[in-house]
């Protein structure tokens, strides 16, 4: 079948082949690649090979993101993965609110998976959980921009189908079950002030996980969109000093 909608300029999947050690970057829900390229681009300057998924129907129109289901958005990231996998020998996961509950998941399913970098992940929206079981409604007003910084756009949709909250909803009570199967080194990322998702999650996450090396880090000057925010550059160097630190200690280990 002919895809109806063509992908946004922006929204499209990016790849970076580097060294051995693969990250997996995730944008979030009703969002694009966009929110995530600044990262991965300064990840693969340093040498890393980078993947960028576009999640299934996001980056088009919100009409198709209608029709997808979380399934969907985790094979989206299942085969940045698996690209990953053919070239890396080593792989980190990073996400934004929904790519934060999906790099969740990937901890949770891939043991193997050497660290993780969520960003104002979520696991839990009551509002969202509310607004799901809304009758007769196709589309709400978009959660996406929620940005401190005046100059800065999100690339996400204008319109949020009521059908996906249900699926995000779904695969926020799955994987805030599964938090207990995490162990390896997690560096959580919260801002502050979060008008999408409840700060609150970040520390959920903090406690629930089973990593002997977890780190929370709060971020004073960003809204929920921090990897497009005033706090991007902290984000890019801690994750990189993260990386380095979880990469020094396996190789203590031998």
């Amino acid at each position: 079948m002919a895809e109806k909608y063509s992908v946004l300029e922006g929204a499209e999947p990016f790849y970076f082949e580097g060294n051995e050690i693969g990250i997996l970057v995730s944008h979030g829900f009703t969002g694009s690649t966009q929110s995530m390229r600044p990262l991965g681009e300064a990840y693969a300057k340093e040498g890393y090979t980078v993947c960028g998924p576009r999640l299934k129907g996001h980056g088009t129109h919100h009409e198709e993101m209608e029709t997808t289901t979380y399934q969907d958005w985790i094979h989206s990231v299942e085969e940045g993965y698996q690209w990953l996998k053919e070239r890396c020998s080593t792989i980190f996961v990073t996400g934004l609110s929904m790519g934060g509950t999906l790099t969740l998941y990937m901890a949770e399913k891939y043991p193997e998976i050497k660290g993780i970098i969520p960003i104002n992940a979520a696991i839990e929206i009551p509002d969202m959980a509310a607004a799901a079981n809304l009758e007769d409604v196709r589309f709400l007003d978009a959660i996406g921009s929620d940005i401190k910084n005046p100059d800065v756009k999100e690339l996400a949709y204008e319109k949020t189908p009521v059908k996906s909250l249900g699926e995000i909803t779904v695969l926020m009570s799955r994987v805030k079950a599964d938090l207990g199967k995490i162990t390896c080194p997690a560096l959580i990322f919260v801002s502050k002030e979060d008008h999408v998702v409840p700060p609150s999650n970040s520390q959920d996450i903090y406690n629930s996980i089973k990593s002997g090396a977890k780190e929370l880090v709060t971020m004073e000057n960003s809204y929920h969109v921090a990897t497009l925010d005033n706090d991007q550059e902290l984000i890019i160097q801690r994750t990189l000093q993260f990386l380095q630190r979880a990469l020094e200690t396996s190789s203590f280990q031998g």
